[in-house]
């Protein structure tokens, strides 16, 4: 076979760009090893960041001379903290409502930028709050946490009688830790359970939408929530395929529902029905709308809040709740002055989503479907309403 790594050093065949060490020419292996040589940087950069954001966890087999690695594991990084650090840094003194805490990073880093605020960190994952609380150690009593849904803000800021919050903070979706560990089974790559409850007290479980759904309302979750253009296949499928065991075997019955050609799509076949039935089992949007006119409502004035959203459906309602809450509601025609009385509860500190940057997602690719959205609470319209 002609290799054409071996033009360069045959006999009588001097490259171009050759230079002479030693006597002897520099071989110049041409198109291909530039290739070659741009694939292997390429594949060394990708191992620097994965070696930087991974744990391998090594256990001993007493059957195996060699052991083996048994756990596999990104740490979770908080998503655009700078971004969120630099909205954040000119709130009033006073409590920042951190609604998803997860493990305390944005927290964290707020804590420190932020002198005169303390943190109130809710979270519906035990788990999270367990790892929260470890990490805002040093913060001593300018971190509270609690275990609760972020729909309870209302009436747990009235139990603690705090009247008003100067700042709020949402990181929508799911942390590292939840879709690495099996035993929660977020993962498609995962042999764990049908499990996906981001509060493991709460009663449904992905179990009960993939096996106990009629194949109709699966697929109506798929779509509504995962945006699956093959949501009815998967669903027939599925149901065909009941009862599922595991969220490996979920996955592989979703990828075989896939027609091949949109299998070379980038990314996993599942990824969009795991994110649908992790959404339903949690309720995740509908408590996203309940929460947000919460938090505005609870916001003084020139406090601030940031959403973070990962999901189409998400950012949906964000940007819909936030376009209320900046025209007050108002009907009017558009370009025409207000005849309603409406008046603006929040005012938007950027127009449209802010993305992660290029470097940011090179750092942690988990990061790359990241949207933020940020806004500044304006003096109290005259009945005190919020959205």
């Amino acid at each position: 076979m002609d290799n054409p790594l071996l033009h360069t050093i045959r006999a009588g065949n001097q490259p171009k760009h050759s230079s002479p060490v030693a006597g002897r020419p520099i071989p110049c292996f041409g198109a291909t090893g530039r290739s070659i040589m741009r694939g292997l940087r390429r594949l060394a950069s990708v191992f620097v960041r994965f070696s930087r954001n991974c744990s391998l966890q090594y256990s001993p087999e007493p059957s195996s001379r060699w052991g083996r690695f048994s756990c596999l594991r990104m740490r979770h990084q908080p998503v655009m903290v700078a971004e969120v650090v630099e909205t954040m840094r000119n709130v009033p003194a006073g409590v920042v409502v951190d609604a998803t805490v997860g493990s305390g990073g944005h927290a964290q880093a707020l804590l420190a930028e932020c002198n005169e605020i303390a943190v109130l960190g809710f979270d519906r994952d035990r788990d999270a709050i367990a790892r929260a609380s470890q990490n805002l150690k040093e913060a001593g009593r300018r971190a509270e946490l609690c275990h609760l849904r972020s729909d309870a803000l209302i009436s747990e800021l009235a139990r603690r009688d705090i009247g008003s919050i100067s700042g709020f903070l949402m990181d929508l979706g799911v942390s590292s830790e939840q879709i690495d560990t099996e035993a929660r089974g977020f993962s498609y790559r995962s042999g764990g359970p049908l499990d996906m409850r981001m509060d493991q007290t709460s009663p449904v479980t992905a179990a009960d939408v993939v096996n106990g759904y009629e194949p109709e309302q699966l697929a109506e979750v798929l779509a509504r929530y995962g945006d699956e253009r093959f949501a009815r296949r998967i669903a027939k499928a599925i149901a065909a395929a009941r009862p599922v065991e595991n969220a490996e075997q979920l996955g592989e019955i979703i990828a075989g529902a896939i027609p091949q050609f949109s299998r070379r799509n980038p990314g996993h076949p599942a990824r969009r029905s795991f994110q649908a039935i992790r959404i339903e089992v949690n309720e995740e949007l509908r408590i996203l709308g309940d929460t947000l006119p919460q938090a505005v409502d609870a916001l003084r004035p020139e406090g601030r809040g940031v959403l973070i959203s990962y999901h189409s459906g998400e950012d949906r309602i964000v940007k819909d709740l936030l376009r209320r809450a900046e025209t007050g509601g108002c009907e009017c025609p558009p370009k025409l002055p207000c005849q309603c009385g409406a008046v603006p509860a929040v005012k938007l500190l950027h127009r449209g989503a802010r993305k992660p940057s290029q470097e940011e997602i090179a750092e942690n690719p988990r990061s790359s479907s990241a949207r933020m959205r940020s806004f500044v609470k304006l003096a109290a319209d005259r009945d005190g309403r919020g959205i």
